[in-house]
């Protein structure tokens, strides 16, 4: 590409410029602005265990960590200073919806669920329904196991205890460590 032909190219690409910035400034004095015609994408932001009706109703007194865990997933908040307490917080900002927060905090007594508080939580065919603001009345799959889908899936206890018995167990682990630094001097 000549010199020549790269002046006109960027000369032309100017011209446009100005022409699209004069634009704005009609747009403007028609109480109309370039702002409200484009809006810029903003992210979607989601953070937390989403915890459904479904779940807080699994929770009883009594329950041990691991069985909150295996229902409610790992605590965004955990701290070794309130070592009984486990938050589920959840928040979601999307652009053009109200931005939605959810809070429930689970107390333990030792290694036992003692008791659980916090907002009323939606049921997961509401919350998949408030997902998409753009679509009204659409159907919503049910997201729930059947209590025969859950016989199905379930083993006997005799075939886990069974599965348990007969795999092996790991050696334990060495509590003999080498010297961190060496025995000359």
């Amino acid at each position: 590409m000549s010199a020549f032909s790269l002046r006109r190219a960027l000369s032309g690409l100017a011209v446009v410029a100005l022409a699209g910035l004069a634009g704005c400034g009609g747009l403007r004095n028609a109480s109309t602005s370039v702002a409200s015609i484009v809006t810029p994408y903003k992210a979607e932001v989601v953070q937390g265990n989403f915890v459904s009706k479904e779940q807080v109703a699994y929770l009883q007194p009594g329950a041990t960590r691991q069985q909150v865990r295996d229902v409610l997933g790992t605590p965004l908040l955990s701290s070794a200073f309130h070592a009984d307490r486990w938050d589920y917080v959840f928040t979601i900002r999307r652009q053009g919806v109200e931005p939605q927060s959810r809070r429930l905090t689970v107390f333990f007594k030792g290694d036992v669920l003692d008791r659980f508080e916090g907002d009323e939580m939606p049921s997961e065919a509401e919350f998949v329904a408030s997902l998409d603001s753009r679509r009204k009345n659409v159907k919503v799959p049910v997201l729930e196991a059947t209590e025969e889908q859950l016989q199905k899936s379930a083993r006997p206890a005799a075939q886990q205890a069974a599965e348990t018995a007969t795999t092996p167990t790991a050696a334990p682990a060495s509590t003999s460590y080498p010297p961190l630094e060496s025995s000359r001097r």
